[in-house]
């Protein structure tokens, strides 16, 4: 009985520790995603990670968001068709890592009053590479976790009866 409870705790150990769980990034904190905001700034003491959501929070009637390519963020070109997300309370949740550009598309607001985001996406955490492989398939989500406990509960008590 002492041994199924260790290897029952070591199991538990193990799992919990590879839930990872998401992180949603208020774009701006309290500002949200207005102009005249410093994005850079904000964003460079931030770990995102393949899993977290950037949650953008806008007036809809002055701004947007369109995600867009390094070229196109650097020169702030919308070209025809590209589709912009209007809510007001958009949520983008990072699937891939790599870098990731985000502006407002609405008047001059990316390129005279400094409305663009770009940020680095890691895959396995705060010292991986951009563009490193995706987590390992033990890895699990966030939305994995309640299931997972509730096997774990399953287990405890067939062991511990």
């Amino acid at each position: 009985m002492a041994c199924a409870r260790i290897v029952f705790l070591a199991i538990s150990t193990v799992l919990l520790s590879s839930v990872a769980m998401a992180v949603d990034h208020i774009v701006g904190d309290d500002q949200g995603w207005t102009t005249d905001f410093n994005y850079a700034e904000w964003a460079q003491d931030k770990v995102f990670q393949v899993g977290d959501n950037l949650v953008f929070n806008y007036d809809n009637t002055k701004h947007n968001v369109v995600k867009l390519n390094g070229t196109l963020f650097n020169s702030c070109t919308f070209p025809a068709g590209t589709e912009a997300l209007t809510s007001g309370n958009d949520v983008v949740q990072l699937t891939s890592s790599g870098r990731k550009w985000y502006a407002c598309g609405k008047a001059d607001h990316c390129a005279a009053r400094g409305m663009k985001l770009a940020i680095t996406v890691l895959a396995n955490g705060p010292n991986s590479a951009p563009g490193s492989p995706p987590p390992s398939s033990h890895a699990l989500s966030s939305s994995a976790s309640g299931p997972l406990m509730a096997a774990m509960l399953a287990v405890a008590a067939l062991v511990f009866a």
